[in-house]
C-alpha cells in the first residue's frame, strides 16, 4: 500500500526574522509557510476495521494522509495513533474489499531466512525485492528509542519506509523502517521493526491512541563486559546498575549487581531486550 502525505512547514530563515525585511515583504507574524509532500508505504493488517501499519516518521506532522491500494483506489486516512520511540504509526481507512496481510511471529525468525521487502521506493509504486535476514536483535543504532531490529539485505530505499517485510509463506515479519547508507540509497543494510513489537504497539494505539510504557524503577548497564567486577563476560542477561527507592523493583528485592535472566518465562539475553520488554508492557 502506498502512502502520500502533505505537511505544512514554517520557513525558518534569519532574514525573515528581520523586522525591516518582514515589513518590506509583508511577511505575516506567524512567518511564511510552505506545503511539502512525501511518499511512504503501509501494510493493511485488519481488513474489517481498515487498520494500516506504517512508520511514525512517514506521517509525523502530516496535515493530510492518503493511501492508495494496488487496485488504484485512494482513501483519506485517519491517524489512530503514533509512537515515535518505536517509529510505528497506525492509520484507519473506511473501505471495503480490503485484503489484510497475516501477521507472522518475528521471534521465530533465524539468520539466513529468506524474506521479501514490499514498498513504494522513490514513489514508483508497489515494488518487491528479495534477500535474506542478515542479523537479528540489532540495537544501539540511535535510530529509535526502542530498538530490536531485523536486518535484511533485501533492497530497501527511500519510500520503502512503513512497508512490509514478508516471509516466504506470506506472513508479515516486520515493518521496514530505515537504511544504513552514506549515499541515501540501498547498500544492502536495512532495518525493520519486528512485527511482535509492532503488534504490541498497535494494540495500545487502538486502546489508548498512544503507548503508555511500563517501568519497574531500575537503571541497566548496556552490556556485561567487566569480569573483574565478579561477573563473567559471557553471562547473558540484563545487569542492574541502580534501583530507585520504593520502586516496584525495590519492593521485589532487586538490588544493584543483580542479573535478570528471565521475565515472564522469557529468556533475557541483554539489557536492551529487557528494556524493550518492560517498555512495551502497558502501564496502568
Amino acid at each position: 500500500m502506498n502512502i502520500a502525505t502533505k505537511k505544512v512547514e514554517v520557513v525558518d530563515n534569519p532574514i525573515l526574522r528581520d523586522p525591516v525585511m518582514r515589513e518590506l515583504f509583508d511577511i505575516p507574524e506567524q512567518g511564511l509557510r510552505r506545503e511539502t509532500q512525501a511518499a511512504g508505504s503501509g501494510v493493511i493488517v485488519d481488513a474489517a476495521r481498515g487498520y494500516v501499519l506504517t512508520n511514525d516518521h512517514v506521517v509525523k506532522g502530516a496535515t493530510n494522509i492518503e493511501v492508495a491500494t494496488k487496485d488504484n483506489r485512494r482513501f483519506k486516512a485517519q491517524l489512530v495513533g503514533r509512537d515515535q520511540a518505536t517509529d510505528i504509526a497506525l492509520l484507519r481507512i473506511k473501505a471495503g474489499n480490503l485484503n489484510a496481510m497475516a501477521l507472522g511471529d518475528s521471534d521465530s525468525l533465524e539468520v539466513g531466512d529468506f524474506v521479501l521487502a514490499i514498498g513504494n521506493p522513490f514513489g514508483l509504486g508497489q515494488t518487491v525485492t528479495s534477500g535474506i535476514i542478515s542479523a537479528l536483535g540489532r540495537t544501539g543504532l540511535g535510530i529509535e528509542g526502542y530498538e530490536d531490529f531485523i536486518q535484511p539485505d533485501a533492497a530497501i530505499n527511500p519510500g520503502n519506509s512503513g512497508g512490509a517485510l514478508v516471509t516466504l509463506d506470506g506472513r508479515l515479519a516486520g515493518i521496514n523502517t530505515a537504511i544504513l547508507s552514506k549515499t541515501g540509497g540501498n547498500v544492502g543494510i536495512g532495518f525493520a521493526v519486528p512485527i511482535n513489537m509492532a503488534r504490541l504497539v498497535m494494540a495500545q494505539l487502538i486502546s489508548n491512541g498512544e503507548v503508555k510504557r511500563g517501568r519497574i524503577g531500575v537503571t541497566l548497564r548496556k552490556q556485561i563486559t567487566n569480569p573483574g567486577a565478579g561477573v563473567s563476560a559471557d553471562v547473558e542477561g540484563a545487569i542492574i546498575e541502580s534501583v530507585e527507592p520504593q520502586s516496584t523493583a525495590a519492593q521485589a528485592g532487586l538490588t544493584k549487581g543483580d542479573i535478570i535472566t528471565t521475565a515472564n518465562n522469557i529468556q533475557i539475553r541483554s539489557s536492551s531486550q529487557f528494556r524493550n520488554f518492560v517498555g512495551l508492557i502497558p502501564s496502568p
